[in-house]
């Protein structure tokens, strides 16, 4: 099946589709993790970092969400962080997630930051970052701390 997919900006009219997203991507594993959310959580959640949430698009039509942004990792360090990436369930495992890791990845070499993210210890996804070239560095009880580096992404 062939697609296209693109982004754009989020925008306020996207609040609805977000909290959608957000309660069909995460619930079952916010749920694995302990973590039970009320419509208002998540709603925090989504408006965190709003500026940097970019809508992913499936032939015109939107199906998940980036969020990505600069962090400093100490006082000499900085990343490219992925705060939140989701796409809709119907949608996953169509290599969607991918594309949307390749373009972050031409981001970090543009900037020649490696990039990070945080991903919950049963979630899935984990997979997807391990075979894009993301490394576990550290993990709590809640999540793994994973990272990929320059020389990884420029290969």
């Amino acid at each position: 099946m062939k697609f296209t997919v693109s982004f754009r900006k989020a925008t306020h009219d996207d609040i609805d589709f977000l909290l959608s997203l957000r309660k069909r991507s995460m619930t079952k594993h916010l749920l694995v993790a302990g973590i039970k959310m009320t419509n208002d959580q998540h709603m925090e959640r989504i408006k965190e970092f709003y500026a940097q949430s970019h809508i992913i698009l499936v032939d015109r039509k939107p199906v998940g969400l980036l969020k990505l942004g600069v962090v400093a990792l100490n006082d000499m360090e900085k990343s490219l962080h992925i705060r939140q990436l989701q796409i809709m369930p119907a949608f996953q495992g169509k290599g969607i997630g991918s594309a949307a890791l390749d373009v972050v990845k031409k981001r970090a070499l543009q900037l020649c930051l490696p990039i990070t993210l945080n991903v919950l210890l049963k979630n899935p996804a984990r997979a997807l970052y391990l075979r894009h070239g993301f490394q576990v560095v550290s993990q709590n009880k809640l999540e793994y701390q994973l990272r990929c580096s320059l020389e990884v992404i420029a290969a």
